[in-house]
């Protein structure tokens, strides 16, 4: 991006508390959850949290947004939501009618700009998404999204924010010279135990 035609610092720095705030409140939604269902004495099933995912789901549809926003808007991979539109007719019905809900509303992948788009961005952001790809989950050219991000301090703390928490790449590890790889260690069976879970 072009650094140069960026919002003055002075702004960016007045917007970046509420930026951080919202960033904040996002990572929270998980933990929030666990204290609600804690209050209840139990562990959440895979089924509730499947249910709870879903309704998320439903939610991002119903304003606009893709099946790959909508992921991410859900904290689930987009191959698990095309497993259950494909294998849960009720829940692939509702999709249907909170996309027609969106629809009869104005609302589409990409116009008009919502703050719904902007949170998906946001969260792909951190996820560790480019700024490129993050634009077009929302049916936002990454021109156009520049634009807003040229426009708009707050966009530019958000965006600013989201870069900061996004996962750190692990660093290659180099041994030693000194010491041959993998001294004193027993090698490996290679074979490796493997766990799966229902993800339906």
């Amino acid at each position: 991006m072009d650094q140069g035609r960026r919002p003055s610092a002075e702004s960016v720095r007045a917007a970046l508390p509420q930026a951080e705030q919202v960033l904040e409140w996002l990572a929270a939604r998980d933990r929030v959850e666990g204290t609600l269902q804690e209050s209840l004495g139990a562990l959440p099933s895979e089924r509730e949290t499947r249910l709870a995912r879903m309704g998320d789901v439903l939610q991002a549809t119903a304003q606009g947004l893709a099946p790959e926003a909508a992921a991410i808007w859900a904290g689930v991979p987009e191959h698990m939501l095309r497993h259950w539109l494909v294998n849960d007719v009720e829940f692939a019905a509702a999709v249907r009618a909170a996309a027609a809900l969106a629809a009869a509303n104005g609302l589409g992948p990409g116009e008009p700009r919502t703050p719904a788009m902007i949170r998906v961005v946001v969260l792909a952001l951190a996820r560790g998404e480019s700024f490129e790809a993050a634009s077009e989950v929302v049916g936002l050219s990454p021109y156009k999204l520049r634009k807003l991000w040229h426009a708009s301090p707050g966009l530019v703390a958000l965006v600013d924010a989201a870069r900061r928490v996004r996962p750190r790449k692990p660093r290659a590890y180099a041994p030693s010279p000194h010491r041959p790889s993998g001294a004193g260690r027993k090698p490996s069976s290679g074979k490796y135990r493997l766990v799966q879970r229902d993800d339906g």
